[in-house]
């Protein structure tokens, strides 16, 4: 049965059965919070701990509720935000806070998130909220595999900015592969984060009653978790080096330019200091000659003519 209350789809979402229940609570009210413990006997604090989009993902034990951050991707596009969030970085991390009582699961995201939507709308094979256990194992595993679907899509971003680098080269494929580069770090953070989580999830009394399969679950989504989290260092070295290579290509682009300028003004400086020579008021040679003008102007000619060559020559060498 499928209950929603509070402010329609930023309200509080109930999935209910007759021994368990799902609560999934988007940016709930104070009073929404209260209503929520009061019915599954879970403290305020737990309930609100994931409001906070800077939460880090942790497992804590509060007399009969246990609370269980865990920080997830998400597309930085509508269909995954309500609202802005760092709108200029095109993938995130957010909090999605876990609480497990002896009534029910309670989840408490800011934010609508599609990762829920897929449990709530009946699109994960196999949920049954009931299953308490397998509920947190399965939202584990989907956090997972969006992060290796996420990587893979940076891959092919990035990859697709670089060839527009090589044609083109501006600072805005710049700044976009360096908003590429602030998500791989956010991806990063979070990932250590809920490993730490995971392995410390492993060892308590929530996972020890388990089953040897939804211990092998736990097993594999350790190790996604851990390929993830590798994948999200390689492309963050990949893309740091492409960053530096693409500045160091920019830097010596500007420094030719320089040099080619700074010979060109030299060249234009020889035939304005020879005219200044001759503008000044005293005894000049060939002041009085008809061809005066004639032989300042070759002069200066050869001169200039004299200094592309050595400047030619130079290079050659």
């Amino acid at each position: 049965m499928l209950i929603t209350y509070g402010r329609g789809p930023n309200g509080v979402e109930e999935k209910a059965g007759d021994d368990g229940t799902w609560v999934w609570a988007v940016k709930p009210t104070p009073d929404e919070i209260k209503r929520i413990s009061e019915l599954y006997g879970a403290p305020t604090e737990l309930i609100s701990a994931a409001l906070d989009p800077d939460e880090r993902s942790r497992y804590e034990i509060e007399g009969d509720a246990i609370l269980i951050i865990l920080r997830v991707p998400v597309t930085n596009r509508s269909e995954d935000l309500e609202l802005s969030v760092r709108r200029d970085i095109p993938y995130v991390t957010l909090p999605i806070g876990i609480v497990v009582t002896p009534k029910g699961v309670v989840t408490v995201t800011a934010y609508k998130l599609s990762m829920l939507s897929d449990f709530a709308e009946g699109r994960v094979k196999g949920f049954n909220p009931e299953n308490q256990l397998r509920f947190v194992l399965q939202i584990f595993y989907s956090s997972a595999l969006r992060y290796l679907r996420y990587l893979k899509d940076i891959e092919i971003q990035t990859s697709e900015i670089e060839r527009q680098l090589q044609e083109s080269q501006r600072n805005r494929e710049l700044i976009r592969l360096l908003n590429y580069e602030k998500s791989l770090v956010y991806f990063s953070t979070s990932l250590r984060a809920n490993h730490i989580m995971m392995e410390r999830l492993r060892r308590t009394p929530f996972l020890r009653m388990a089953l040897a399969e939804e211990k092998q679950l736990l097993e594999d989504i350790i190790i996604d978790n851990t390929q993830a989290l590798e994948m999200a260092n390689i492309y963050t070295n990949i893309l740091s080096g492409l960053m530096d290579a693409f500045a160091s290509v920019i830097s010596n682009n500007v420094n030719a330019v320089m040099k080619s300028l700074t010979k060109v003004t030299i060249v234009l400086m020889i035939p304005t200091l020879v005219a200044s020579f001759y503008g000044m008021n005293i005894e000049l040679p060939f002041a009085e000659s008809p061809m005066a003008f004639v032989y300042i102007m070759a002069a200066s000619v050869m001169l200039s003519v004299l200094t592309i060559w050595l400047f030619a020559g130079r290079r050659l060498k």
